[in-house]
Formats: C-alpha cells, structure tokens, sequence
C-alpha cells in the first residue's frame, strides 16, 4: 500500500446494489489508503451529496438513465474529478470511445478487487489505468488513424524535435494553422485510443506508425 498523508476520497456509482455494497465493504476494510466517501446507485445522487466532489469517481458505464457519459465525464472533469469507468462490457470499440470521452481508465466488473484498487490509486496521480489483457485486445483490434500527407508532414517534423514556428515554416504555412494539424492529429489518435498529448508520446507514436524513422 503506498504511503499518502491523506486518503483518496473515492466515489462508487453503480445500480448494482450488490456489487456497490461488497466492493465498498472490501475498499473499507482492505484499503485503507481509499476512503469511500459514498456508494451510490445514481448519477443524481452522486451530483447531491455534500462531499461532492471527490479526488476520484469510479462509474458505471452502464446506467440506465439516458445520459451520455461524455456529458457525465465532461462535468467531472470541470469539477476536477478523475474518473475510473467501470462495465461488464469489454469491447475494444467502447473501450475507445470512453477513453476519447475523458476516461482515465476502463474496468471490465470482472476483475479482481485488487486491480481495482490499483486503477483507483493511478487515478488519483492522472494515470490512464488498462489491464494487460484489455490493452493487448486494443493494440491487437488498434488501427492507425487515417493522416492526410500533410499531417504526416507536420507529425514527423514535430516529432522529431522541430518547435512549431518552425515546422510552419517548413511546410509554408502559419503558425495557427500548423498549431490546428497538431490538434487535429492528437484528436485522431485520442479517438483511436491513443493518448499523443505530449511532444514524447506524440514522437513515440510517430516512430511506432512509421511516420518518422528511429534515427530522425
């Protein structure tokens, strides 16, 4: 258990009700460094309670109440809330989608309490949280998004290292414009799973699709 002066004040929305009651029972008794400040079966009541928010939300993807989870995930972000989405649904398609929408990770409600304490922990320091088999089953189902030539261009020579005032110079465009490629190209990966939001990640990437060699 990692050692932290203060607990993770820790949200659990899920309809389940048996679900919510033995994984907050366990969280209380075996994790004493997650503090469950309420279990919940409603996105309504989790908005209600007075300790809202909290550092993290672990969410049910799958309740019945006709609000998109961009919405529920776009409004925990704006309150500073990291968010942990949990189904028993696994496919690589929503997995994507929920990740694109803001999630910082996707629970299949299969696994073990323990990687769910884990995933709660990397939450809380912002780090995006999949099971090895879940990100083996993207990687494997994974497609490289579809870049025109000249986003190409503009990701191999960001990726290798070139500030944005030049790389608009080399391809004779504006700043603004080559500023918009490069949010149109970390759009593209986001949606596909892939996070590209710093100049590392966006040259691993690169690298990874062939855009820019190694030696570049």
């Amino acid at each position: 258990m990692p050692d932290t002066a203060d607990p993770i004040r820790l949200a659990i929305v899920d309809d389940h009700r048996m679900l919510l009651g033995a994984l907050s029972e366990w969280l209380r008794t075996a994790a004493p460094d997650i503090d469950v400040v309420t279990a919940v079966a409603s996105w309504s009541e989790l908005l209600a309670h007075p300790e809202f928010p909290v550092d993290v939300v672990l969410l049910d993807l799958d309740l019945k109440d006709n609000i998109p989870v961009s919405l529920k995930l776009s409004m925990l972000k704006s309150a500073d809330v990291q968010t942990m989405l949990i189904s028993t649904y696994s496919e690589p398609a929503v997995v994507r989608e929920a990740l694109s929408a803001g999630a910082l990770g996707y629970l299949p409600k299969s696994e073990p309490v323990e990687t769910i304490v884990e995933a709660i922990r990397a939450a809380k320091l912002g780090e995006t949280y999949l099971t090895q088999e879940l990100e083996a089953t993207l990687v494997e189902d994974g497609q490289t998004p579809k870049l025109s030539a000249q986003e190409r261009r503009v990701m191999a020579l960001y990726g290798a290292g070139q500030p944005v005032k030049a790389v608009a110079f080399q391809l004779g465009i504006s700043e603004e414009t080559a500023k918009s490629y490069l949010k149109r190209i970390r759009e593209k990966y986001r949606v596909a799973g892939y996070d590209v939001g710093t100049k590392v990640a966006l040259r691993k990437r690169a690298i990874a699709d062939g855009i820019l060699l190694q030696s570049d």
